[in-house]
């Protein structure tokens, strides 16, 4: 399998989107520090993963989430957590 995730930074409240093919590790990773891109955003929170059975297919998700249309479509799909979150889906 291999993973689309969102993170949430509890620190600067924004979001990171990422792929792998070991979620339970890569998070690990995440929250240990060991990510350049998410270890001065600390502490981070999955919010929101999907799985897919070939990597192609997951990469392409991950590019399409992280552009306009796709954080557009997370901010309906995850409306409930980002409200709870207080995340501002418009940054």
């Amino acid at each position: 399998m291999y993973y689309v995730y969102v993170l949430y930074s509890k620190k600067d409240g924004k979001l990171y989107i990422g792929s792998t093919p070991d979620l339970q590790k890569r998070f690990h990773k995440h929250i240990s520090g060991h990510v350049l891109s998410t270890k001065n955003r600390l502490p981070v929170q999955l919010i929101y993963y999907e799985s897919y059975s070939l990597e192609t297919d997951g990469r392409r998700r991950e590019l399409f989430l992280k552009s306009g249309a796709g954080r557009k479509l997370l901010a309906l799909q995850l409306h409930d957590i980002f409200f709870k979150l207080g995340y501002n889906y418009s940054q």
